[in-house]
């Protein structure tokens, strides 16, 4: 076992001090205990335990323990700081608190309840098991319904016209939480597990600097000794392996999930394919639509000022009025009838396209009814210039990571102004991944039937018009009388359709 500790040492070109081309030598035989403590003393006075000697403690298990034990040790006496880490129990966080504890630093894990299906107290036991000094569990469901969820449905938040924001939404809270944690536990770092590729990165940190400018942020899948040490999900998995750290990823599912109460989010994987159809399996949340009842099941929302205040299920007089416990209540039927699928190739902010596919099921009944009742009691130049600036400017701050900035203050200040009128009930049917609006209602709706009617006078005068028309028409006719002089003056398509 020395000679292939000395081989694993000897090869290594990135660690000077235990390689001259080739010549280190070991001086004297040593134990298998010996070996297993010089590994752990490398890794932990800052010499990178690389792939070489790593694999070499991975082809001897039982030594695997024993270098654990040792690091943890070794690390004890030579301690960076104490961190707190965003950790959800997964894949890549219980790797990276294991591997903070290694490089010398005490972690606290912290995790916050957005309404995830989370085993909290396995997550707690699975983070203490892994070496954390502390746990830390905040429940930020009301939070995050009541400061981040309704002012996105109020201006109908959406990125590229297809992804609702679900993890996008969730960020700020979590960063916010974790600030607070932080202080309270004296925390010199904070830690988060998002890949160098992905837009979580961004928001986290910028979150974390927009509340606290002076903290420090340790991003491991920006560090090179962590990353060429994972190379990617497989080693991490091969890490857990060795380390008795339970994850629900495999090899054939390998991808990565991200789950609140809004949504659950799925990348990586074969998921990286953008012409690769999701495995069945993989969908946690909804019933697959084909498999959805038969019997289409409805439901009618009432609305306050442009935010849902009651739910009323018609079959049996359910009625729900907390704000927590609407979107659960939603959740549960859009779940049932399998609403709220969504697959996106979707722009990151770092200039990369991303294949995501996101559950979405109460978000996606509350957006279908806030804009029908906007249709009845919006007028039509506000919800324009809402849609124009507003709609769009906090998605893309929700998205881009600027939710503790200036620009988005000043974006929420103005939702309330295009929400005072957005009062109103909307009934809906839910039938096999659809979202039906059956009928809406509001007393100060701007909808006027003696207006609108077809079937009686009533109103204006329809002499009126022929005004309207006459002025609208000048623009236009100017336009023609223009086309004319340049000898565009055909009619048939061809001259219509495709002229230069």
């Amino acid at each position: 076992m020395a000679n292939e500790l000395e081989r694993s040492f000897a090869g290594d070109a990135r660690n000077p001090s235990l390689s001259r081309a080739g010549s280190w030598r070991l001086p004297v035989p040593l134990s298998d205990l010996q070996c297993s403590f010089m590994l752990a003393c490398s890794c932990s006075t800052n010499i990178t335990l690389t792939r070489m000697s790593y694999r070499f403690l991975s082809s001897h298990p039982s030594l695997f323990y024993i270098h654990t034990l040792v690091v943890k040790m070794v690390a004890s006496a030579e301690k960076k700081g104490k961190v707190i880490l965003a950790y959800s129990g997964g894949l890549d966080t219980s790797c990276i608190l294991l591997w903070l504890i290694e490089q010398g630093y005490e972690v606290v894990a912290y995790m916050a309840d957005v309404g995830q299906e989370e085993d909290f107290e396995a997550a707690r036991t699975k983070a203490m098991k892994c070496g954390a000094v502390g746990f830390h569990l905040a429940d930020l469901k009301r939070e995050f319904v009541e400061e981040l969820i309704y002012p996105a449905v109020q201006c109908n938040a959406i990125y590229e016209n297809v992804y609702l924001l679900g993890t996008s939404l969730a960020r700020p809270v979590i960063a916010r939480g974790m600030i607070e944690a932080a202080v309270k536990e004296g925390c010199d770092f904070v830690s988060h597990g998002c890949t160098g590729k992905g837009n979580d990165q961004v928001r986290f940190e910028l979150a974390f600097y927009g509340l606290a400018p002076n903290i420090k942020v340790i991003a491991p899948w920006r560090l090179p000794e962590f990353y060429e040490r994972f190379a990617g999900r497989t080693a991490l998995l091969e890490y857990a392996a060795k380390n008795d750290i339970i994850v629900t990823q495999t090899a054939a599912k390998p991808w990565s999930t991200d789950e609140n109460l809004f949504h659950i989010s799925y990348e990586a994987g074969i998921l990286e394919d953008p012409n690769q159809t999701p495995p069945d399996d993989m969908w946690k949340l909804t019933t697959s639509p084909e498999k959805a009842p038969e019997t289409p099941e409805r439901v009618e929302i009432e609305w306050s000022k442009g935010l849902p205040v009651k739910v009323t299920y018609p079959a049996d007089g359910t009625v729900v009025t907390d704000a927590v416990d609407i979107f659960l209540s939603l959740n549960q039927l859009a779940r049932k009838h399998g609403v709220g699928r969504i697959d996106i190739v979707e722009n990151r902010f770092i200039g990369v396209k991303s294949r995501g596919c996101y559950e979405s099921p109460a978000a996606t009944i509350l957006r279908a009814a806030h804009m029908d009742l906007e249709g009845l009691t919006l007028d039509r130049n506000v919800r324009a210039m809402r849609d124009q600036f507003i709609t769009t400017g906090l998605s893309q701050i929700l998205y881009n990571g600027f939710f503790f900035s200036p620009e988005r203050e000043f974006i929420t200040a103005a939702i309330p102004a295009s929400q005072k009128t957005v009062n109103g009930l909307v009934r809906l049917k839910l039938y096999k991944g659809n979202v039906v609006v059956e009928g809406r209602d509001a007393d100060e709706g701007l909808y006027d039937a003696k207006f609108s009617s077809m079937d009686e006078m009533g109103g204006f005068e329809p002499t009126a018009t022929s005004g309207f028309i006459e002025i609208s028409s000048i623009r236009i006719k100017a336009w023609g009388r223009a086309n004319i002089k340049r000898g565009q003056d055909g009619v048939s398509p061809k001259d219509v359709y495709h002229r230069e």
